[in-house]
């Protein structure tokens, strides 16, 4: 491969023979590939942290660290931002190479090396990598897309809000009944897409790696109480009762979490069960669990790695979730078959922000029955 774009490619070669380095090293070099060498695990790992290359040739029996820690180092503990892929080198009497596979190598080829079958697998190795940065900066562009337009949205959508409220506060002059119920659907049809606006914002931010929480102590007790309070004016325009049922326990616990993350949370859960419950009501339960104080004996010192935990379950009346899509409920852009599903976001970003306080949510549903999802939230001491 002599092409102009070859010349950019730079390949790592990781062998402790110098015959060996100086064999492939030409081989590769009169191609216009750039070539890094390194004689043993550890120096290959500290060249890949300070400079990322495009493929790694690695020789799988090396003293000290060989190539299979090597590979589940690259693979595991290091966080490369981008993919690289491994070739790995092997003896014809050396081991099997699948474990080398198994942990993340992507091909593989014996010695003595020949020069055509070499160059072949650097080539197809080198097109995958071009592939996937391809793909990934596809990606990239299309989440700033997204996010850029999401916010640039949010602007004419916010200043409608403010006109329309002072249209319905009569500052602009008094309004017909008939104009009055206009402009209050045309307010409630805008603040629902700019709530879709900023669900869609808040995704990609969780996505593209842009989120960060501002973890500090939080009552949430408190919190849903504020949650309830601010949701009842739409549970009673159903004829809804919003009933919180909070376990002496948990009313004292704070965990620790992004308190403004956790009240969007809790307003998406309750929210969607009032919005899927016609009659009857909807229950906030909050349970601490403390797995901690039910091992005896102090002297056991599993007693410290066992983690406490607090559950916030929603609960309603409402028709229930079939079986089948529960699986996927919490996926994006999945809606369900309810008539007043909406965008498939919310149950997604929800699910982001349990996972992002090391948590789980999932769902229990039978049709005719209700759905109660349970929050799971660590209490860390």
């Amino acid at each position: 491969m002599s092409s102009q774009s070859s010349r950019s490619d730079k390949i790592l070669v990781v062998d402790d023979s110098p015959d060996n380095v100086f064999l492939i090293k030409t081989i590769l070099e009169e191609e216009g590939y750039t070539i890094s060498t390194a004689e043993n695990g550890i120096s290959a790992l500290a060249q890949l942290q300070a400079s990322p290359c495009d493929l790694v040739l690695l020789d799988l029996m090396m003293p000290g660290m060989d190539g299979y820690e090597v590979t589940r180092r690259i693979r595991g503990d290091m966080k490369m931002q981008q993919y690289i892929p491994i070739l790995l080198i092997t003896a014809h009497d050396a081991p099997n190479v699948a474990h080398g596979l198994d942990l993340g190598a992507d091909d593989f080829i014996r010695k003595p090396v020949t020069v055509d079958e070499l160059l072949a697998r650097v080539r197809s190795l080198l097109r995958l990598k071009h592939s996937i940065d391809e793909r990934d900066e596809i990606a990239r562009q299309r989440e700033d897309f997204v996010s850029r337009l999401t916010h640039d949205l949010r602007t004419p959508l916010v200043a409608a809000d403010r006109m329309l409220m002072l249209f319905g506060q009569g500052a602009l002059g008094t309004l017909s009944p008939q104009m009055q119920e206009v402009i209050t659907i045309m307010a409630r049809s805008n603040l629902n897409l700019l709530s879709m606006v900023n669900t869609l914002l808040e995704v990609y931010r969780f996505e593209a790696g842009r989120k960060t929480l501002a973890f500090q102590p939080v009552d949430l007790a408190k919190l849903l109480e504020e949650v309830a309070g601010e949701l009842t004016p739409l549970a009673q325009d159903k004829a809804l009762s919003i009933n919180l049922d909070f376990s002496e326990e948990s009313t004292a616990i704070a965990v620790m979490g992004d308190r403004l993350e956790l009240h969007r949370l809790f307003t998406n859960l309750v929210g969607n069960a009032i919005k899927f419950t016609e009659s009857g009501s909807v229950t906030i339960r909050l349970t601490a669990i403390l797995l901690s104080n039910k091992i005896p004996g102090s002297e056991l010192s599993l007693a410290s790695t066992v983690n406490d935990y607090i559950t916030i379950e929603v609960a309603d009346t409402g028709p229930g979730i079939p079986l089948e899509e529960q699986a996927s409920l919490f996926e994006r852009f999945r809606q369900g078959s309810h008539k007043s599903s909406g965008s498939g976001l919310g149950l997604y970003l929800s699910r982001r922000i349990v996972e992002a306080h090391q948590g789980t949510i999932i769902i229990n549903s039978e049709l005719g029955k209700g759905s109660v999802f349970i929050v799971s939230l660590p209490i860390k001491q």
